[in-house]
């Protein structure tokens, strides 16, 4: 059978295990079938998604060592064993141990069935528990980094967890400050190749003429002041991820030579002939419209398609500003911790500076604030920026604070409307209509319902 199997089969009669083989098969199963358990032992691992239909007399180990080496594999894995008349006894025991059940010999083909079936259902639920699991699990490591509660921040951390578990090459749109190489970072600390190098190139600081060693390396007297072979930053990312920051500003005859690694994954080291293979992810990130550029022939549109795999846009802080209050509290934190300085307590006026503060610099100038504040220079130059900030009126003011208020008394409550509803002395029906207004569903919390 082509399909990886659901059923491992020990019995050492040939008959028995033909018979049995085929009643499982003709309910839809998918079995593989040993006649003893050394046979077996090697092709057991740990998150095999079927279970394992064992007799308990086998020659050399019996039934009951097969379970316990299953179970130190994999602990969840189900084991059904098979017992001869009188071995009723040896089969309590191995439940005691941990196997799924037993089933007594003679056994029709119905009743061996119907338990491997049940015992795949609970098998499968298991394994979808241990991957809900990893996911939360990753998902609380990313919010610790991609922090906002807002239904953008939502996306945007859904998008990279997807992205991450894929070799896609993705291209990060975003102003200046915005994040775009944490968000590179994450992608490369929530994927496969986290083992592997995060080698970050800003593409807009490097002199032409440096490029090609830099990039490539050299050999040993490539050039006049090249004395021995340099590794560059494209080698130094093999198995892990190649950051290429601000690709926009790359000269064209640069991104020619970057083409045919990005397309091959191949590449010459100058002063050498010989092709090396690389095996990494290709992360670039601009602040401009490629395809534009493209269309003004500005940037070369093959390279464009070649790293626009997978497409990921950062939010500039303005677009969401229910998240400047957490990031505001996060970044004080850290600048306390590194300054050695208490944290102050931030004022309703000052709160609401930085709230209509139009943050050209993004989330960068916003750390800034934070370190400023902390550092006791002040909110001033934020508190007189606001008169530049697009003019709001009283109602869009308040809409402001006000869906920022749901929002923290959504996430305090576990995201259950009930509660919330009761901490802001707000009927719960009047609360959904407001999050209905303010674009909050019931999922906004990062906990949920």
């Amino acid at each position: 059978m082509n399909e990886e199997p659901n059923v491992f089969y020990v019995e050492d009669d040939p008959a028995v295990r033909l018979g049995s083989m085929q009643a499982m098969q003709l309910a839809g199963l998918r079995v593989r079938s040993f006649g003893s358990a050394e046979q077996l032992m090697p092709h057991l691992f740990e998150g095999f998604p079927g279970v394992l239909v064992t007799d308990i007399k086998l020659p050399g180990a019996d039934g009951l060592a097969l379970l316990g080496h299953t179970l130190r594999i994999d602990s969840a894995l189900p084991v059904i064993l098979v017992t001869g008349h009188g071995d009723i006894s040896l089969a309590v025991q191995a439940m005691r141990q941990g196997a799924y059940d037993f089933i007594e010999k003679p056994y029709s083909p119905q009743q061996l069935n119907d338990v491997v079936q049940r015992a795949l259902e609970k098998r499968s639920m298991s394994l979808e528990i241990v991957s809900l699991k990893r996911k939360l699990q990753g998902y609380q490591a990313i919010e610790s980094k991609m922090i906002g509660d807002s239904s953008a921040m939502q996306r945007l951390r859904k998008l990279l967890l997807d992205l991450a578990a894929t070799d896609a090459d993705v291209l990060i749109l975003g102003e200046t400050g915005s994040g775009k190489e944490l968000v590179a970072r994450c992608l490369h600390d929530h994927g496969r190749r986290k083992g592997g190098n995060f080698v970050a190139v800003n593409c807009g600081g490097m002199p032409e003429a440096l490029f090609e060693s830099e990039m490539f390396g050299h050999e040993a007297g490539a050039f006049t002041s090249a004395a021995k072979r340099r590794i560059g930053k494209i080698e130094h990312a093999h198995a892990g991820t190649l950051f290429l920051d601000e690709i926009e500003s790359m000269p064209q005859s640069l991104q020619v030579k970057l083409l045919r690694t990005v397309q091959e994954r191949q590449f010459e080291r100058l002063g050498s002939n010989n092709l090396q293979s690389v095996d990494c992810r290709i992360v670039a990130a601009t602040k401009v419209d490629l395809l534009e550029l493209a269309k003004e022939q500005k940037f070369r549109s093959d390279l464009y398609y070649r790293l626009g795999v997978a497409i990921v846009e950062v939010p500039p802080l303005r677009e969401r500003r229910e998240d400047i209050p957490l990031l505001f509290t996060h970044f004080m934190m850290q600048a306390g911790l590194r300054y050695e300085r208490a944290v102050p307590t931030i004022s309703t006026e000052q709160l609401r500076g930085l709230m209509m503060h139009s943050w050209p610099g993004n989330v960068r100038e916003l750390r800034n604030a934070a370190d400023r504040f902390v550092l006791g220079v002040g909110m001033e130059r934020w508190l007189e920026d606001t008169g530049n900030a697009p003019h709001r009126s009283l109602d869009e003011q308040v809409s402001i604070f006000e869906r920022h208020l749901i929002l923290e008394a959504l996430n305090q409550n576990a995201g259950r409307v009930a509660a919330a509803s009761e901490s802001l002395l707000l009927p719960k029906k009047t609360l959904y209509s407001k999050m209905q207004r303010y674009g909050i569903s019931t999922d906004s919390s990062p906990l949920g319902n």
